[in-house]
């Protein structure tokens, strides 16, 4: 019997971590402590960081003074309302109950507005933490999200440990927690939607290498057909695709590469099975998927509509009345052929949203990360509020700046995932890449529309992972050298101590905390950071 585990050949004289990892494979019950311990400490410090000063400033910053109102008057009378000029300040101080029936125009769909008017619901729209709350529990379950995804890529608890450790303590995914907008809500959606992709994959491919040893005994037997349509992983990942749409329209690219992705994988893996001829197979997978994914993905969508179909208050919510479809769309109800003219309606605004601002930054900026996003910022005075930073007084800001190591190491990771994925043809690298070209190469189509650097926080959790693997590759994971290993883990562990360095350096900018000017002005490190 021979063996290709590192651990076990004879010159791998195992190095410490080597050693614990002998321990937890030799021992059944430290491995079940490990397995559930190791994502619960990380996602209790993520709740922490997320949750700790969840309520100031008590402001509506940035787009708050949207998607919180909106969200207030939505969970009322489901739909978003008006509210009188100048809210911002009575809601602030209380008065919540101020909105009017008069519809507003908003160019995102409920979901996300509703998951805020939850957290405003349980903890009262009067407080900031109320209605931030929601940001801070699914920003804490992304991290969780993160190490299931990265267990089921990696198999490997240190490295999914690892992976959503590092987002854990970065302060992209810190801010986008403590705001509330809608963007961490799409990030976990899509995320979700992937993991289901993975489940599916591995599902799949074990029932595609067993249908293919019973062929071998009996020609007859279907070589597609119950693995083409037993896939219940990809009718959640198309549920989780649909919510994460209802979130954002951008939720649509990623139900749209999922697609690709499987019709393309699954076809090769049959070729590589020898069971059918691809581009045959292809088409009928290709229409599988499509049953699959996307009639489950437009109901989750459309039920997010439900208060504004349910309701006659809405904004555009009678536009079809007068001018209903004719010949083979007459059918269609006019309530959702009223919807449809409003989605053109926000279609039209959306692609002409071009109005000037500070913090834009195009898509192709995003990796070069020349211009993150200032949710907010206040200065004081020596002396007032509590400031003692001398004469250049205090700031509080609540700046979406990712752990710059972190960020830059996570890119050219992403580069080195391609020449990987071009050497070793893995589905898990292909799956992360699709993940990155999804979340990203759509904005590159919009160079003059008003974007941000945040909008990252969807593409983070996937270059966070093509770090991760880089890491373990780093690390000698596939080596039988001692030395070499060895040598890896110290590197990956420095590079770990440097990360916790710079985010303990930078907390203070992404928790709103009040610091020295002085100390503010340490961040500049380019032109465009703070």
């Amino acid at each position: 019997m021979t063996t290709t585990d590192p651990l076990l050949l004879p010159a791998a004289r195992p190095s410490s971590y080597d050693r614990w990892r002998l321990r937890v494979v030799s021992d059944p019950a430290l491995a079940r402590l490990y397995a559930w311990l190791a994502p619960t400490l990380v996602t209790v410090l993520a709740g922490i960081l997320r949750f700790w000063n969840l309520g100031q400033p008590h402001a509506l910053v940035f787009d708050e003074t949207y998607y919180v109102k909106d969200a207030w008057s939505q969970w009322n009378l489901g739909y978003a309302s008006r509210w009188p000029d100048d809210a911002n300040a009575d809601f602030v101080a209380g008065h919540a109950d101020i909105f009017t029936t008069d519809p507003s125009f908003v160019v995102h769909p409920p979901l996300g507005k509703y998951l805020i008017g939850a957290g405003m619901w349980l903890f009262g729209p009067e407080n900031a933490f109320g209605w931030r709350f929601a940001t801070a529990l699914f920003g804490t379950a992304l991290v969780l999200l993160l190490f299931l995804v990265a267990k089921s890529m990696t198999n490997s608890t240190a490295f999914a440990s690892v992976a959503s450790f590092l987002l854990a303590i970065d302060g992209l995914g810190i801010v986008m927690s403590k705001v509330a907008l809608l963007d961490i809500f799409l990030a976990f959606f899509v995320l979700l939607a992937f993991w289901f992709v993975v489940l599916d994959r591995k599902a799949t491919a074990g029932r595609l290498a067993a249908r293919t040893l019973a062929r071998e005994g009996d020609e007859s037997a279907p070589a597609w057909g119950p693995v083409l349509w037993g896939r219940p992983w990809l009718i959640a990942a198309g549920a989780a695709a649909g919510a994460a749409t209802a979130v954002k329209w951008s939720g649509v690219w990623v139900l749209a590469a999922i697609g690709l992705y499987l019709v393309v994988s699954d076809a090769l893996e049959r070729r590589r099975l020898g069971i059918t001829f691809w581009p045959t197979d292809a088409v009928r997978q290709g229409a599988a998927s499509f049953v699959l994914l996307v009639p489950v993905a437009a109901v989750v969508y459309l039920s997010s509509w439900a208060g504004w179909l349910a309701t006659d208050g809405g904004y555009d919510r009678h536009a079809a009345d007068a001018q209903p479809a004719t010949g083979i769309f007459s059918w269609v109800p006019l309530s959702l052929q009223s919807l449809w003219k409003y989605h053109v309606t926000i279609y039209n605004s959306m692609t002409g949203m071009t109005s000037p601002h500070s913090y834009a930054s195009p898509a192709w900026q995003w990796p070069l990360l020349w211009r993150p996003t200032a949710m907010y910022a206040n200065s004081a005075a020596d002396g007032q509020g509590g400031c003692a930073g001398g004469q250049g007084g205090c700031i509080e800001i609540l700046y979406s700046m990712p752990n710059p190591l972190l960020w830059y190491a996570s890119i050219a990771a992403a580069g080195y995932l391609v020449y990987r994925f071009v050497l070793d043809r893995d589905w898990r690298q292909a799956l992360v890449l699709v993940g990155i070209a999804a979340t990203w190469l759509p904005w590159l189509a919009y160079p003059e529309r008003t974007i941000f650097q945040f909008y990252t926080i969807v593409l983070w959790p996937f270059l966070l992972l093509a770090l991760t693997f880089a890491l373990q590759r780093v690390a000698g994971a596939t080596s039988s050298d001692r030395d070499r290993r060895t040598a890896g883990q110290r590197v990956v562990l420095v590079f770990l101590g440097l990360a916790v360095a710079l985010s303990i350096f930078w907390y203070p900018l992404w928790s709103g905390m009040q610091v020295p000017y002085e100390f503010y002005r340490l961040h500049n490190w380019m032109q465009g950071w703070v």
